[in-house]
């Protein structure tokens, strides 16, 4: 019996492969190698397709197309069509179960030199959800940056602690708690979940909490600016009775 000829390589099948090493062994893992070992190919074999850096570049295009599938063309009709709020909520949360998927994918996706591709249909259905709500562009363009990575399910932590770091007890973390006693009172008091994390404190009610503060402090300058414009219709409206 012949034997069976392997398929062909491509970009997509590269990608997957790699997609497949970083959800089981984490970015760190995904080199040219290790992705050519599932392939079962020599690594040099891949360079036809892509190098390194791109090979990281599409592993966040693979995913953040991922969250859009999952944000616009999976998620059922809103509650609430009229709420935009209750629309972006539901796509963030959406995007949120792709990250936790692909726990591994936020620090990548933060940390590359430019946007991929699949990002602006996320940023497209954001601006026509919020001027089509009223919102105005002004408003919709403030929205994509307060928002930020929350459009893509996870949120941004300034610094993330290593293994080592967690619960160590150094002479300087001892120093910096007695000249810091808010910082270190609340170290001792915040919870943190098991459940939903990506993060140290990029939890699922941490996210929920800041989308919400941020869905509401928008809906609240949407409401000043509707209420401004409805008063200077008034005044010219005042005007030209005169």
């Amino acid at each position: 019996m012949p034997a069976r000829a392997k398929e062909p390589l491509s970009r997509d099948r590269v990608l997957a492969a790699a997609l497949e090493v970083a959800d089981a062994e984490g970015v760190p893992a995904v080199t040219m190698r290790r992705v050519a070992e599932v392939l079962d190919c020599e690594a040099m074999s891949l360079y036809h397709y892509v190098d390194k850096k791109a090979l990281l570049a599409g592993l966040t295009e693979a995913v953040v197309g991922e969250i859009a599938v999952a944000a616009l063309d999976d998620l059922p009709p809103a509650a609430d069509p009229a709420d935009w709020r209750d629309v972006v909520r539901r796509r963030c949360l959406a995007a949120r179960e792709v990250m936790l998927r692909h726990p591994w994918a936020p620090p990548l996706v933060a940390t590359q030199p430019q946007p991929p591709p699949t990002v602006y249909p996320l940023f497209e259905a954001l601006v026509a959800t919020m001027v089509d709500a009223g919102c105005g562009y002004e408003l919709a363009h403030r929205a994509i940056h307060s928002l930020g990575p929350m459009l893509l399910g996870f949120t941004q932590e300034l610094f993330e602690p290593t293994a080592d770091d967690e619960g160590a007890a150094s002479p300087q973390a001892e120093a910096m708690a007695l000249a810091m006693p808010y910082l270190a009172r609340l170290a001792e008091v915040a919870v943190h979940e098991a459940e939903g994390t990506i993060g140290l404190c990029d939890t699922q009610a941490e996210f929920e909490f800041t989308l919400g503060l941020v869905l509401d402090g928008l809906e609240a300058h949407r409401r000043v600016g509707a209420a401004s414009a409805v008063g200077a219709a008034s005044a010219v409206g005042a005007a030209s009775a005169v």
